[in-house]
This record gives C-alpha cells, sequence and structure tokens, in this order.
C-alpha cells in the first residue's frame, strides 16, 4: 500500500482540533482540500475515521487504533527531513575544476572573483596540471571540467570551444630583428635558438605534428612545461618562444611582441573540456558563462594591443 503522508497529516491535524476548518486554517489549506485527504486515505484504507454530525466531528474505532502510529510517523519524518535540511544548509558546496597553469595563472583570477561575489559559500578546487593529467582528472570524476588547449580529441571527453582560433606565433622581444617583420616563416627561424614546450604539454604534440614534413633542423635550446617560464626566458633574451598568441597577450609584457608564423600556419583551439555524457551542473554552468565573457575582454583587449603595437612598429 503507498504511504499517503499528507493524508496522515490532514487526519492528524482534524483528529487534534476536532474541526476541519481550524484543521484547515493551521495546514493553510481550504477546508475541501483537507475533506479530499480525509477521503482519500478513508478510500486507501477501506474504513471510516472519522463520525461526522452537525455538532461535532469524533473518531472512529479504526481512527483511534491509527491516530498513535500515524503520529509517530509523522513525527519521525519530519524530523529526519529536518536535520537533512540542516545538514544541507551547512555545508559547503563544492566545484572542482581542472585547468592548464597559464589557465590558473592569468584566466581564471578575474573569473574566481566575480564567482565569489555570486556564490560566496562555494569552495573552488582547482586542478593545475598538463593536458594529459587534466583529462585523467575528469574520467577518474575528480573535477567536473577542465579548461584545456585541444590538440587531440578523445573519444570519452567532449569539448566546447571557447577560443575557437588561437594562431600559433612566435614570441620576441621588441628590439629582436623578427620584431620588424610583417610576416614571419617557420624557415626564418633557421639557427635562431628557440624555447618549446615538453611532451606532456597540450602544444607541443599540435606543433610537432605541423612540422613533421619540414625540412631542416630547428634550434630547439630549451624545454619547458609552463608558458610563464618560456616567455620569462623569451623577455630574457635567452631564445624565442613558439606559443598560442593568447599566451602572449595574457603575459602582458611590454618588452615582448608576437608574429604570426607561415608556411605551415598553425592554429589552436582552447575549450571546456568534460567528461563524455556528462551534464554540467548549474553552478558549473554559471561558472563557465563568467569564463566566457571573461575571454571576450581578453580579446577584445588583445585586439587592441596588437593593434597600438602595429602602429608604433609602423612609425619607428
Amino acid at each position: 500500500m503507498r504511504i499517503n503522508f499528507l493524508g496522515l497529516q490532514a487526519f492528524l491535524s482534524v483528529a487534534d482540533r476536532g474541526s476541519f476548518r481550524r484543521a484547515a486554517s493551521h495546514l493553510h489549506l481550504s477546508q475541501t482540500a483537507v475533506s479530499h485527504r480525509i477521503k482519500n486515505i478513508e478510500r486507501e484504507l477501506g474504513l471510516k475515521l472519522f463520525v461526522r454530525t452537525t455538532r461535532e466531528i469524533s473518531l472512529t474505532k479504526a481512527g483511534l487504533d491509527l491516530i498513535e502510529t500515524a503520529r509517530e510517523a509523522v513525527t519521525n519524518l519530519e524530523q529526519s527531513l529536518e536535520a537533512l535540511r540542516r545538514q544541507g544548509s551547512g555545508r559547503k558546496r563544492r566545484l572542482s575544476i581542472a585547468c592548464l597553469p597559464a589557465f590558473a595563472i592569468y584566466r581564471l583570477p578575474p573569473v574566481l572573483n566575480r564567482f565569489k561575489t555570486l556564490h560566496p559559500n562555494v569552495e573552488v578546487k582547482i586542478h593545475d596540471v598538463s593536458a594529459l593529467e587534466l583529462a585523467n582528472l575528469l574520467v577518474r570524476d575528480e573535477a567536473e571540467f577542465g579548461l584545456s588547449l585541444v590538440s587531440v580529441n578523445r573519444w570519452d571527453l567532449d569539448v566546447e570551444p571557447l577560443i575557437k582560433a588561437d594562431p600559433i606565433v612566435i614570441a620576441c622581444r621588441t628590439d629582436h630583428e623578427l620584431a620588424r617583420k610583417k610576416l614571419v616563416r617557420w624557415a626564418d627561424l633557421d639557427g635562431v635558438p628557440l624555447v618549446r614546450f615538453g611532451m606532456n604539454t597540450s602544444v607541443r604534440p599540435l606543433i610537432d605534428d605541423a612540422l613533421a614534413r619540414m625540412h631542416g633542423k630547428l634550434d630547439w635550446r630549451y624545454e619547458v612545461q609552463r608558458v610563464e617560464t618560456a616567455l620569462a626566458l623569451t623577455e630574457a633574451g635567452c631564445a624565442l618562444t613558439v606559443v598560442p598568441r593568447s599566451n602572449v597577450d595574457l603575459y602582458g609584457s611590454r618588452n615582448l611582441t608576437s608574429r604570426r608564423l607561415r608556411a605551415p600556419g598553425i592554429t589552436c583551439a582552447f575549450g571546456l573540456v568534460t567528461k563524455r555524457g556528462v551534464p554540467l551542473s548549474p553552478i558549473a554552468e554559471q561558472f563557465r558563462d563568467l569564463l566566457r565573457e571573461q575571454i571576450a575582454v581578453e580579446q577584445s583587449r588583445g585586439r587592441a594591443v596588437r593593434h597600438q603595437a602595429s602602429r608604433m612598429a609602423s612609425m619607428a
């Protein structure tokens, strides 16, 4: 038999108050609704619970037999639900995300600041890891989504592009001879000391695949794991860096500039990565929307900076 808790609640209220009208007022219902609930539970039991006269309402024997059991059941349920409510309201909500270190350094702080204003009680766990580790965290359900450069599609992950066409550029000091060129080809880098990224990074296989058919040998003088390390070496004059353009923009050094590489030209995409078939929670969706807005601001600012740098170069 299906347990009719609403009917039991109405039954107890009428029994305690001796009146359908007073029970309806206590339950914030109409008398018709209370009467309907009592009729439903009587129909389910096949027994009358009240004797109704023009003057009073009294319990039948079945009603007397039921009242203590019903009171105990409803009281226990109310206490259990209240305990769960207190537990839920006191528990911190958590959002676990994974991202490339450059994302964590340059893109997340302004997003997290806005997110904190909207959700001051949400605890955010950030895994700033390589692309390979990021994918593994998602598959193991240790992060709800990842923010990564998308170089290889995996069958068990879904990708939502956030930056669809970020060109690969050569980053150099503003006083380097390549900074005066409008167009830089890979062949122009012959003999130039370069910084490249390690095999566990997301950009390395993208560049290696694109250059597999090239003749000649580039001088990969340094190998690093993080964008900020590579650009710091370039800013110091140690070597030039092959890197997505948005990373140069975000690094924000006045001593560095970038030129898009041609022959071949390479673009990459940054995206929000999730485990296939697992939708984002509402709170993660809000974080994604804030991230989209932040990236739009970054792209607009980057275009303005590049335009200003181009004007200055043409005047030099």
